[in-house]
C-alpha cells in the first residue's frame, strides 16, 4: 500500500529522518516503533502530507504521492490521527462524525437557498452512518455529548470513528494507546482489527506499548535516530539485540535479554 524510498527530512542540520525505505502491506497492521526522538511521528507527517521530505519518494498502490497536501491524501483514502486528539470539543460527538466528509452540499451557500430537500436528504445519510459508527464501536451513549468532555481514550475512539465516515484505505495511528486506560485500550485494539479483517483497513501504528503491538500488529518496523534499525514480526523484534540496546542502551542489554526484553519495553524509551 505504502512504499518509501530513500525518505529524507531534515530540520536545519538535523536529520529527523534519515533515508528511510519501506514497505506497508495492504491489508496488514504494521507497528512502527522506536524510542523517543527516533524520527517516527516526522516519518508520518511526511507521508501524510505535513510536511514536505527534504528527498526521497513515496507511493501509495503504485502512484507518486510524494509531497501532496494531507486534503489530497485524505480524499485518495490516507488519513491519520494524531498523538493527543483533536476533536471539535463544542460540538457533540455525532457532529464530530457527521462533519468529517467533504464536499458536502450544505457547504455551499447557494445550495442552502436552492437545495435544502438534497441538503435534508444527505444529512440524514451521514446520521444514519455516524449511528452505525457509534453502534460499532459501543459510543452509542455518548452520542450527544460534547466531545471535549470525553476522556481521552475515548476520544481516541472517536478519531478512529472519524476514519470510518469516509472510504479509508490507510490509517496511521499515532501512539493510540498514550493515555488510555487498559480497559479502553483493549476496545480500540479490538475495533482496529475488526476495521482490518471486516472492512479491510490497512493500519500503520506507532506505539511504545509492546504488550499491544505484539497483539495487534502482523510485523513490526523499528527506527532509531532517523534509520531504520529492524523489520519482522512482533517475536522476533521483542528478542532483537539491536532493538533491546536502543530502547535500554548497552548497559542494560544483557540482563534484559535474560529477564525478558516483553516486559521491560513495556510502556516506552525511558
Amino acid at each position: 500500500m505504502i512504499v518509501c524510498h530513500e525518505l529524507h527530512k531534515h530540520f536545519g542540520g538535523f536529520r529527523a529522518v534519515d533515508g528511510v525505505s519501506l514497505e506497508i502491506p495492504a491489508g496488514a497492521i504494521t507497528g512502527l516503533i522506536g524510542p523517543n526522538g527516533a524520527g517516527k511521528t516526522t516519518l508520518f507527517n511526511v507521508i501524510a502530507g505535513l510536511y514536505k521530505p527534504t528527498s526521497g519518494r513515496v507511493t501509495m498502490a503504485g502512484e507518486d504521492i510524494t509531497g501532496l497536501p494531507p486534503h489530497e491524501l485524505f480524499a485518495k483514502g490516507l488519513l491519520r490521527t494524531f498523538q493527543i486528539a483533536r476533536e471539535f470539543s463544542s460540538m457533540t460527538v455525532l457532529e464530530n462524525l457527521m462533519v468529517v466528509p467533504g464536499g458536502q452540499r450544505g457547504e455551499r451557500l447557494w445550495n442552502t437557498w436552492t437545495d435544502r430537500r438534497a441538503i435534508a436528504r444527505e444529512e440524514e445519510q451521514l446520521r444514519a452512518k455516524a449511528e452505525e459508527v457509534l453502534d460499532f464501536l459501543t459510543l452509542t451513549h455518548l452520542r450527544d455529548e460534547r466531545a471535549g468532555s470525553l476522556s481521552g481514550g475515548q476520544k481516541k475512539l472517536l478519531e478512529l470513528g472519524r476514519t470510518m465516515m469516509v472510504d479509508a484505505r490507510i490509517v496511521f495511528l499515532d501512539e493510540v494507546g498514550a493515555g488510555v486506560n487498559r480497559t479502553l485500550l483493549k476496545t480500540i485494539g479490538e475495533a482496529i482489527v475488526r476495521l482490518n479483517k471486516e472492512r479491510g483497513y490497512t493500519f500503520c501504528v506507532i506505539e511504545h506499548d509492546m504488550d499491544f503491538i505484539a497483539r495487534l500488529c502482523d510485523s513490526v518496523i523499528v527506527m532509531a535516530e532517523g534509520k531504520v534499525l529492524a523489520r519482522g514480526t512482533p517475536a522476533e523484534i521483542i528478542r532483537n539485540e539491536q532493538v533491546i540496546e536502543a530502547y535500554l542502551g548497552t548497559g542494560l542489554k544483557n540482563r534484559v535479554i535474560a529477564s525478558g526484553p516483553q516486559e521491560a519495553m513495556l510502556g516506552g524509551a525511558p
